[in-house]
């Protein structure tokens, strides 16, 4: 058996059949590339042109009207300054409104979350003792002042 030569075994594969090429052969475009290319360069062409005329109008306005802009630069720095600010203003403005909002919001939705009932329990409790301390105190007070008044007569 060892004398003998091995039979190998050739396995096939379908996907390779039509379009298998050989290393020395070359495929060109296909035509779907050509007509993309054939296509799109027209189009890309006729958009280079526009934006080339563009920035030629672009420049050619610039260049007529800077001596305007330095003619009336008196005018239009002040102008444009007010302009900046009361911009500036209006945004700043609605920044604090929606900052104004948002904080009002907060706050809803804190006393929304906590247990009314707890909080005026503790609420009518601090009345109770600042009304309980202030009746102290005024009957201290009255009663020095009442003390004051009767050395005052003594003498």
């Amino acid at each position: 058996m060892a004398d003998r030569p091995q039979a190998h075994q050739i396995q096939v594969h379908p996907q390779y059949g039509k379009g298998f090429q050989q290393r020395g052969e070359q495929q060109g475009p296909s035509a779907g590339k050509i007509l993309a290319v054939l296509t799109l360069l027209p189009v890309g062409g006729t958009l280079l042109f526009l934006a080339g005329l563009t920035f030629i109008g672009t420049l050619i306005g610039l260049a007529l009207s800077t001596p305007v802009f330095i003619l009336f630069s008196p005018v239009l720095v002040p102008a444009a300054i007010t302009i900046g600010l009361a911009i500036t203003g209006f945004l700043t403005s609605g920044a604090f409104g929606v900052t104004g909002l948002s904080s009002l919001s907060w706050v809803f939705n804190y006393f929304k979350r906590t247990s009314v009932p707890d909080q005026l329990d503790y609420a009518k409790r601090r009345v109770q003792d600042m009304a309980g301390y202030t009746g102290q105190k005024a009957k201290e007070v009255g009663q020095e002042v009442q003390s004051k008044g009767q050395e005052g007569k003594r003498t």
